[in-house]
Parts: structure tokens; C-alpha cells; sequence
């Protein structure tokens, strides 16, 4: 049976703002679900990644409306927090879809820690903006009093800012396996996994940072030896120059020219294509065969080679 990592966008649940409400999110599930149950039917063993990034946005929100009622929720327990309840919507409408397809296959989530290194340099740079926008004195006061690091957003307000750092393991991966071997479909390592560092005897402790989801979901891929890696995003295909006037999309990309375009700096944006195009090259040089980059509707269609952006080793 071949595998796959299907990696889907946090956004993809919240399709607007006007629907960001939890059944919201569940009809949204049911859409990329569909999708990823007829990989299933088509004999994919599949570990599913996804974002959580409106997700921890909104039970932060929460935390700081209540910070004078009740305890304010850590950052790497909100992670854990959206890997079991985005997991539970992703489940209940997989088995649905299963049922309806005569797929006789279960579903699991495991509560994913990844471990960073304490010595990243981006916990000496944190430039990932989380959770509600402050004016400038309630940023001051967050800062002096509670040690948060904090930056103006896009002229909107003062923002929270915490570390990005590069994922080194995973630390559940035997037990993902595990569940593989047996038949499973997989969701794991949500949001990017919990952030964690290892002390010097190995005990491991949660820390304030956001792992990339695209490069946790390359790390599992190249960890369970899967040959692709789908990365389901907003756009059918990756553009080349974009939102410029020389915009072109394309079909299929080698792993030399992903680096090239990637390394010129003018064609993916850092907050959107531009980490998606990395983490592929660390998939195909992990030993991964080939990615696509499409939507979620587009997937049984990128499959056959009629839809996405396809970029092979």
C-alpha cells in the first residue's frame, strides 16, 4: 500500500469569516474529508497533518477575555488543545465516509509532541504573531510584566510574537507507525505538533513557539518512509512571480527548480507558498518520490496528474 501525508491548511476549516463557528468548521471537515477518504478507497495508507493557526487564535481570545476570571491557557496547551478537537471533526466525518464507501478502516488522532532545540535560533528572533492585537499599553505592560515579546502587526495593533523554530522529531513517530502498520488512518502531529524541549536526561517540556505545519508534516513523511506528500492549500496550483503582472501558474516543478525559485526570493510569499516549497525539498530530499500542492477538491484529480502542482525528485 503506498502512504501519504496529507497536510491540510488550518484555514481550510474557517472558509470565511462568517463561518468560523465550531459546526462551521465541522461542515468544512466534511468537505476535505470526502476527498481524502476516495484516497482510502484508492489504496492510500494516509497520515493526516493539519493547521491550527484560527484555532489557537480564537481559545487565546478566550483566555485573555477571562484572564481576570480564570487562568490563562499556555500556548503549547492550546496545540494540544486543536490537535484533539480539529482531530475529532476530521474523525467523525471520515468514518461517515467510510461507511458510505464500505472502507472497513478506523481512525485515530494522536496528541503529537515535536521536539525543537532549546538552542534554535529563532528563539532568540520571534517573529510569528499570535493572539489578539494590544495597544501600545497593554503591549508594554505584557512585556514588562510577563516577559512576552511583542511587534506591531501590519500598522493593526501590537501582537504577541513567539519563536518558529525548525522541528527536529517526532517524538509519538513509533506509535504513528504502529497505528499505520495496523491499518489505521492516522491524524497527527496538528498545528505542527506541541512544541518541546528535551532537557540532559531526555524529560521534555512544552515551550511558547508555533512549529511550521508543512515542515513538522515533511519530517512524518520522510519518518514513515511515505512517497508523497499532499500539501492542501487554498490555490489549485503553485504560482510563479505571484501577484505580480507576470503571474503564471505551473504543473510540474523538479526538485532543481523548486530550489532555484525558491532560493531567487521573488516568487512565494513567506507567510503562504514560501514554507510549503521548503518543506517539499526537505521531503524530496529526505527520500520522498513526489508532492503536490492543490485544493482540497482537487485532490482525486491531482492523483491522476489533471490538477495541482507536481514536484518531483
Amino acid at each position: 500500500m503506498p502512504r501519504a501525508v496529507v497536510a491540510i491548511g488550518g484555514n481550510s476549516l474557517i472558509t470565511d469569516s462568517k463561518h468560523r463557528t465550531v459546526r462551521d468548521q465541522y461542515l468544512a471537515a466534511a468537505e476535505t474529508d470526502h476527498h481524502i477518504a476516495a484516497m482510502v478507497a484508492g489504496g492510500w495508507d494516509i497520515v493526516i497533518t493539519h493547521g491550527n493557526g484560527p484555532q489557537v487564535g480564537f481559545i487565546l481570545r478566550r483566555s485573555d477575555l477571562a484572564r481576570h476570571e480564570l487562568h490563562e491557557v499556555p500556548l503549547d496547551v492550546c496545540v494540544a488543545d486543536t490537535q484533539g478537537a480539529i482531530g475529532y471533526l476530521l474523525q467523525q466525518n471520515l468514518l461517515k465516509d467510510f461507511r458510505r464507501l464500505g472502507i472497513d478502516k478506523s481512525v485515530a488522532t494522536v496528541v503529537t509532541q515535536v521536539e525543537v532545540a532549546s538552542d534554535d535560533s529563532a528563539f532568540t528572533t520571534p517573529t510569528k504573531p499570535i493572539g489578539s492585537f494590544l495597544t501600545d499599553a497593554e503591549a508594554r505592560d505584557r512585556h514588562e510584566r510577563e516577559g512576552w515579546d511583542v511587534a506591531e502587526d501590519a500598522d493593526r495593533g501590537w501582537r504577541r510574537v513567539v519563536a518558529s523554530p525548525a522541528p527536529v522529531r517526532i517524538v509519538e513517530i513509533d506509535v504513528i507507525r504502529h497505528l499505520l502498520d495496523g491499518g489505521f488512518v492516522v491524524i497527527a502531529a496538528g498545528g505542527g505538533g506541541i512544541p518541546v524541549v528535551a532537557d540532559e536526561v531526555g524529560d521534555l517540556t512544552g515551550v511558547p513557539a508555533v512549529i511550521d505545519k508543512d515542515h513538522a508534516s515533511a519530517l512524518l513523511a520522510n519518518d514513515i518512509g511515505a512517497e508523497l506528500l499532499l500539501i492542501s492549500t487554498s490555490v489549485e496550483q503553485v504560482a510563479l512571480d505571484y501577484g505580480t503582472s507576470d503571474q503564471r501558474f505551473v504543473t510540474d516543478l523538479s526538485l532543481a527548480d523548486a530550489k532555484r525559485y525558491l532560493a531567487e526570493g521573488r516568487h512565494f510569499k513567506a507567510g503562504s507558498m514560501k514554507p510549503k516549497i521548503a518543506a517539499v525539498i526537505d521531503f524530496l530530499e529526505g527520500g520522498g518520490r513526489r508532492a503536490i500542492i492543490t485544493t482540497p477538491g482537487n485532490i482525486e484529480s491531482a492523483l491522476v496528474g489533471d490538477a495541482g502542482t507536481h514536484i518531483t525528485a
